[in-house]
């Protein structure tokens, strides 16, 4: 059985986890897929962005299978990186826009899921939590995304006692870009795409490896290599075309090189 659905919509590539009876919760089996799909979309030039998400309206991602025989936290640690720790290096280096489109409830590794992504769009009835130290673990892995993201303070309280949050605040603390009725969900994520697919696809590429690179450096660091991408980005026939357009005031036709 496909637990993960890929499918192309236009220019867009969704990655849906197509267990809603499991309310969509991930085993390696899972997090393998969403890689590919990744992958896929990646190696693709006609797509322009990746859309995450789950399947039903109840929940995005509820975390691990923690069912009998679902074989969760139970790693080879001869090896290095494991599954989901994988997926989430391979999401952050993505040069494709990453978008959550979070259906429902997001739990402990679900949290991660909308961690890696570059924007997030709730429902006003989701709730977040990181529920691990309910059941003696700990969120250890989806800290590496989430420490970024979710203030201090709030995380240890999110990470040490368990309780979850609801939209609105997830939405204050920037763990989400919007939050809206489930009914305006596709409306709202159809808006955010739209300003995404009319820009230049060579820009946004360039800009958020770069993006991801800064994050590391310091600001004279930062500084530096920023002023040699820009020098770079000019060189590119997305960025000629830019200009010309401008200057001719009409809509660019973007060669995306």
């Amino acid at each position: 059985m496909n637990d993960v659905l890929i499918e192309r919509r236009g220019s867009v590539q969704w990655i849906t986890i197509d267990r809603e009876a499991r309310r969509n919760a991930m085993n390696d089996a899972v997090t393998d897929a969403i890689a590919a799909g990744l992958g896929q979309a990646s190696a693709d030039p006609e797509v322009r962005a990746v859309v995450l998400t789950g399947a039903g309206d109840k929940a995005f991602c509820a975390g691990a299978d923690l069912s009998a025989g679902s074989g969760s936290f139970k790693y080879d640690y001869s090896k290095v990186g494991q599954s989901f720790v994988r997926l989430m290096k391979q999401a952050r280096d993505l040069t494709l826009p990453l978008i959550a489109r979070v259906n429902g409830h997001a739990m402990a590794g679900g949290l991660g899921l909308i961690g890696m992504c570059d924007m997030a769009i709730g429902v006003e009835t989701a709730r977040f939590g990181l529920p691990e130290v309910k059941i003696g673990i700990f969120p250890m892995q989806i800290m590496a995304v989430l420490q970024r993201l979710i203030p201090p303070r709030k995380l240890y309280e999110m990470a040490l006692t368990g309780e979850p949050i609801s939209a609105a605040e997830a939405l204050h603390i920037g763990l989400l870009n919007y939050v809206v009725a489930t009914a305006e969900l596709d409306a709202k994520l159809d808006w955010l795409l739209s300003r995404l697919l009319d820009k230049s696809p060579t820009a946004i590429r360039r800009g958020k490896s770069a993006m991801r690179v800064t994050e590391q450096l310091n600001f004279d660091q930062s500084a530096a290599f920023m002023e040699s991408q820009i020098g770079t980005l000019a060189l590119t026939e997305d960025a000629a075309e830019g200009r010309a357009a401008f200057i001719e005031k009409r809509i660019p036709i973007w060669p995306g090189r």
